[in-house]
Order: C-alpha cells, then structure tokens, then sequence
C-alpha cells in the first residue's frame, strides 16, 4: 500500500501539472482522477466504478437550487431591473457625501447575490460606475475599493449559488449555510458602509459633493415603492420562507425565479431575448458547476480510498496543534490559493481535504463552511495577484495603476478580515438563526 503523502502528491500534482499546461480546470480534475482510478483502484475497473459513483453525485436534489438562483440573477440583469434599483437608489441618496460609493455596495451587492458571480459583478460595475464615479470627482479609491469589496458580502447573503455549491461538494445543509451568513452579511454591510463614511469624513476631497435635481418627499416614495421594494422583496420572501422551514432551498430557489419573472412581466421588460440571454447565460455556469461537482466527488472518493484524506488528519492532528492555528494555515492556504485560481477551482481542490479536518478539529460544519465562503472572497483581492484586481485593472480607466487598486481594495479586505476574527471569537454570530 502507496505511503498517503506519495498518494496525495500524486493525486495533486497531476491536477496542478494539467491545469499549468493550460487544460481547464474540470478537464483536468476528469484526466487526474480518471489516473488516480487507474492506479489505486485496479485499472479499467476501477475508472468504471469511480464514473458511475460519479454521475450519482448529479442526481443529489441539493443541486436544484444553483440553475434556478442563477436564472434569478440573469433575469435580474437582463430584463433592466437591476439597473432601475441602481437609478432609484442613486437619486433616493440626493446629496448625501459619497452617495455613489454607497449606491455601489447596495445595489452591487444584489447584482452581486443574484448572479453568484464576483468576477462577472465586478466586471460590470467597473465598467458601469467607475467611469461615472471619475467623471463626478471620485477619487479612485472611493469608486474602486466598494466595487472590490460588494463580492465579500454577495457571497454570504443568500441567495449564493456559491454556497449553495460549497454545501453540495462538502455533504452540509444548504439551507443552514445560507441561513447562516444573513448575521454576517448584515454586520458587513454596516462595516463596508462605516468604512465609506469613515473615508469621506476623513477627506472631504474623496467624493466631492455636486448638484442633483432635488425631488419631493412623495417621489422619494414612488421611487422606493416602485423601483427598490420590489426587487429587494424577492429575496427577503425566499430567505423568510426557509428560515421559517416554509420551503426547502431548491423550493425557494424556483420561487425566487418565478418572482423575477413575474417582475419582468409586471414592468414590461421581459422580451424573448432577454428570456434567451437568460437562459443561456444560466446554463453556462450551470454546466461548469455540475461538471466541478462531479470532479469533486469523484477527487473525495480517491482521497479516500488511497488513504490520502485520513493520513493528512492524522499528521495535521498529531502535532497538537491549537484548532484556531490550524484554521489560519488553512485560511492562509485560501489566501495563496486565490492569487492564481477562481473560486470554484479553489472549492473543487480544497472542500475534500478541509472539511474532513475542520471536523476533526472540533469545528461546527455549517460555521466552517461560512468562514470558508469568506476565505475565498478575500483571496480574490489579494495583492498581487487576486484575480479580481486585474479584472478591475481591465475595466477601470486607462490611467490607473495597480498600486492604486492595490491600496483601493485593504480597508474592505479589512472589513471582511475583522468578520472573520468576529467569528473566530463569537461563533453564533453565525449559528444562532440556523440554531432556530
């Protein structure tokens, strides 16, 4: 029987030397445990085995809510109902100091929720708000550092494909981790907002005021009834409904799209192509994460079967180790992690071995799972190189440098860091509304 660390390195190493070579991330997963079968579990017969075992992880019910959340996102977008929430929340704020930075964390963050796509949302609003933002006097900080820091608090407030994703591939309530990072998500956004208030007052210069056609008290309502209330409304109903165990997450989910829907069809901007668009764009990412949750399950049965997972519990458990040192070398792991991957590829290579030790560890599932999400949002802004900072380097305008995005992205990193250590430090800031 193969040592469990040449097992595992063997099992790593393949992934990581196909995806250098530039095959993309599920390919990759496919070929390297379609090589792990072949050499730990008897050649053909074992690749059959770990195939079938494989398609059986599609069928999990768990998997209907991510095409259905999805659908609800690029419904949103398409159809234009985000952009009126954008527009009524932008006049709503008339003349407050930095009321572009705040409209960007508040309806950034429900295109944000909605499409379960950081890169996509950041993509968006950077080309969206920048531009607008520069034009009004902006400094870049105060346009660039709310963009980078909207995917921190989409990705915990439900509805998350995301961590609809997490929970399948780690085998935990989808329902509870959702329930979960509404507490967290709350504090964020008052941690994000604080931040924006805080920058403004410390340079008034930041986020110059100008003059907004002023509008009557009864407009601001029309506005907020019309425009706000009803978008926003879909997501509180479906998150009410299974905190009140109303409906299960793959019932909300069709909820929630059928809301959308009927929005569309209420504001008369649902149109066959944006019924097209929407589709297509759902199906898109839903095949990517099907194709992640196969590669998934078949790279956990390796793990387990070579021996790999359990001999790395039990040397990472044999140095006594404090559980919260632990968890930082695992947090640290994200970090690095995400300077050179996407979130679900980072999902895909580390929920098999890192759930099985936070167990271990004496940690809570659902609450490990929410640190987690956080973890892999954090990494994404990680300088040098997080993804999500070349994404804003390409949208942003031409005269921007990186060390401006750079310094643009540390106070909303903080915020999500200082999260965490809440969390850390007081665990049913998480596990009290899933508790109920």
């Amino acid at each position: 029987m193969m040592e469990w660390y040449w097992a595992l390195t063997i099992l790593l190493g393949s992934i990581l030397a196909l995806m250098a070579i530039g095959m993309p991330v599920a390919l990759a997963f496919l070929a390297a445990n379609i090589i792990g079968a072949w050499i730990f579990m008897g050649g053909e017969k074992g690749i059959s085995v770990l195939l079938n075992n494989g398609l059986g992880s599609l069928t999990s019910f768990a998997l209907v809510p991510i095409p259905l959340f999805l659908l609800m996102g690029e419904i949103f977008f398409h159809t234009g109902l985000g952009a009126r929430m954008f527009n009524a929340i932008d006049q709503l704020l008339g003349r407050l100091p930095g009321r572009l930075s705040y409209v960007t964390v508040l309806g950034g963050t429900g295109f944000s929720t909605l499409s379960g796509s950081s890169m996509g949302s950041t993509a968006l609003l950077g080309s969206l708000m920048v531009p607008e933002m520069t034009k009004r006097g902006y400094k870049k900080y105060m346009s660039i550092g709310p963009i980078l820091g909207t995917g921190g608090l989409a990705i915990i407030i439900p509805p998350s494909a995301l961590a609809v994703l997490l929970a399948t591939l780690a085998r935990i309530d989808v329902g509870a981790l959702l329930i979960a990072g509404i507490i967290p998500g709350l504090i964020l956004s008052v941690f994000y907002i604080g931040t924006i208030w805080l920058q403004c007052r410390l340079d008034p210069e930041a986020a110059p005021a100008y003059d907004v056609e002023p509008i009557s008290l009864g407009e601001k309502l029309t506005l907020l009834v019309r425009d706000v209330v009803p978008m926003l409304s879909v997501m509180v109903v479906i998150v009410f409904m299974m905190v009140g165990g109303i409906v299960t997450p793959s019932e909300a989910a069709a909820f929630g799209a059928l809301g959308v829907i009927v929005l569309a069809v209420v504001f008369r901007c649902l149109t066959w192509e944006s019924i097209k668009k929407s589709i297509v764009g759902a199906m898109r990412v839903t095949l990517m994460a099907y194709l992640i949750v196969f590669g998934s399950a078949t790279f956990s049965q390796l793990l387990a079967f070579s021996g790999a997972s359990s001999g790395l519990i039990r040397w990472a458990t044999g140095y006594e180790l404090d559980p919260v040192i632990m968890l930082m070398v695992m947090f640290g792991v994200l970090l690095l992690l995400g300077m050179f991957m996407e979130q679900i590829s980072m999902m895909l290579l580390t929920v098999p071995i890192f759930f099985p030790l936070a167990t271990s560890l004496g940690f809570d599932p659902i609450w490990f799972g929410l640190v987690m999400l956080l973890a892999l949002e954090i990494s994404f802004t990680t300088p040098p190189f997080g993804l999500l900072l070349f994404v804003m380097k390409g949208v942003a305008p031409p005269d921007t440098t990186m060390r401006e995005i750079y310094l643009s992205a540390f106070p909303f990193m903080g915020c999500s860091l200082l999260l965490v250590g809440l969390l850390v430090l007081f665990p049913k800031i998480a596990l009290w509304l899933p508790g109920l």
